[in-house]
């Protein structure tokens, strides 16, 4: 195993830190799939619970867009553990204090104070891949990072709460997150090597502030990267917008839910997204890199999901309780929600020498707020125009993204300005491309995160 693992490019010295990812995020994915049923069935609104989990987003995209600067600058190990300990604090008042208080103020600040932990503990340890492993083996270990990531916040933290949940209820199920996520905490606190390179010592604060800003106010500057951005918080809004509402609309009859789901058997089906996305993860990145990067995210991916979004609805509606075909629709989102690998790689290069860092951050930045879009969609949509009317509206949304890639033609190295594939010389190498920027231009580090970027769900 440890040489397979080598041969993906995973050397021996993070190979427990990719561990402790998959470890700790099966503890954070334990109540995504009920969540919002578990809410409704406390007394809560539709849009109650799904407004929870739409302030959940939005600090997790604080999270998301300060980890990877905040790595950088102060240690990724150091943030590693500051995000996993404010985590596991929180979730122990949000079980303890504000569930049993049912104060709704009270439940919606601390998960909302929760989101900001994860995304410290997993994008943190992307710069420690960046700075540990060689480009030249950086994009088979992010597919296994990702794999990692996957395996725990949708297999294992889908599945397995869907055999304890029947046994202990929804309540004491919840608990069962924190074994892992203490777990995960203690690999990293053992296993998780230093930092080589501490960015931020010799700076400032104003220039460490500097630094974490630009990542935001490169999205005003550069509208190539803005688009890329949009297209970026579109491309998770099912991942995030579905677990809010179909297990009110498959497990309830809430809104106008049709109820002919357990809420057990909605978590299997769910859980086949990211079974797919073990392979696809992968699969779309090896492929972009072969076949174009752009035409695929918008065919498999925007087109895709435009067709995931309402199949999820209208399966129910023609097959009525067929879990077989509602995995077939699972199966469709994962392979489109995969199609957008090629996204940071794009973004570094449109932000041209010594802006990849900024990049990065604006593209984790938009990484979280999809969290925050897909169920703010649901909140604000749902008590309007109901379960069909929302799936609809994510349908339009990925026919926007459709649209907005056809404004992105980024110079693929080996492609003509056509997007078309060079073809190679009798030598068996690709003719130089004096427009295609040589890949020895942008930094060994900024192309380490933007590989490490790449991959992500």
């Amino acid at each position: 195993m440890i040489r397979l693992l080598e041969r993906l490019g995973v050397p021996r010295v993070l190979m427990l830190g990719f561990l402790a990812v998959a470890i700790f995020m099966t503890g954070d994915g334990f109540e995504l799939t009920f969540l919002s049923e578990f809410m409704v069935d406390q007394g809560f609104t539709s849009s109650q619970a799904s407004l929870l989990v739409t302030v959940y987003g939005l600090f997790a995209a604080a999270g998301g867009w300060s980890a990877g600067m905040l790595a950088e600058m102060f240690g990724a190990r150091r943030v590693m553990m500051f995000g996993a300990c404010w985590w596991i604090g929180i979730h122990l008042l949000f079980l303890g204090v504000a569930i049993p208080s049912r104060i709704y103020p009270l439940i919606l600040g601390l998960y909302a104070l929760r989101g900001i932990g994860y995304p410290l503990f997993i994008y943190s340890f992307v710069v420690l891949m960046a700075q540990h492993i060689s480009p030249s083996r950086l994009a088979s270990a992010t597919g296994f990072f990702w794999t990692c990531f996957s395996l725990g916040i949708g297999v294992f933290g889908a599945y397995l709460p869907s055999f304890i949940m029947p046994v202990f209820g929804e309540y004491r199920t919840f608990w069962f997150a924190l074994p892992f996520s203490i777990v995960g905490t203690i690999m990293c606190f053992l296993f998780v090597p230093k930092n080589k390179v501490v960015k931020g010592e010799g700076l400032s604060r104003k220039e460490q502030l500097k630094e974490l800003a630009e990542g935001a106010t490169i999205l005003v500057t550069n509208r190539k990267i803005l688009i890329c951005a949009i297209i970026r918080i579109i491309n998770n809004l099912l991942l995030y917008g579905f677990p809010v509402i179909m297990p009110l609309y498959l497990c309830t009859t809430h809104n106008g839910g049709i109820n002919i789901f357990k809420t057990e058997e909605w978590m299997r089906i769910w859980g086949f997204v990211f079974v797919v996305t073990l392979i696809f993860n992968t699969f779309w990145g090896w492929f972009m890199d072969r076949f174009g990067w752009v035409w695929p995210m918008r065919w498999f991916g925007c087109a895709v999901l435009a067709v995931g979004s309402v199949a999820f609805y209208y399966i129910p509606q023609w097959f009525g309780a067929n879990a077989l075909m509602m995995i077939v629709a699972s199966i469709i989102v994962g392979i489109g929600t995969c199609a957008f690998s090629s996204l940071p790689t794009i973004m570094t290069l449109y932000a041209g020498e010594g802006k990849q860092g900024a990049a990065l951050s604006a593209y984790n930045l938009a990484a979280g707020l999809t969290t925050f879009a897909g169920p703010g969609v649901a909140t604000i949509l749902l008590p309007v125009i109901g379960y069909g009317g929302v799936c609809w509206t994510y349908a339009a949304l990925y026919v926007l993204a459709f649209v907005l890639t056809l404004f992105i033609r980024p110079r693929q190295p080996g492609f003509d300005e056509h997007g078309h594939r060079i073809a190679k010389a009798k030598n068996g190498t690709a003719p130089q491309d004096d427009a295609v920027p040589a890949v020895n231009t942008v930094s060994e580090e900024s192309i380490g995160v933007g590989v490490a970027a790449a991959e992500a769900v």
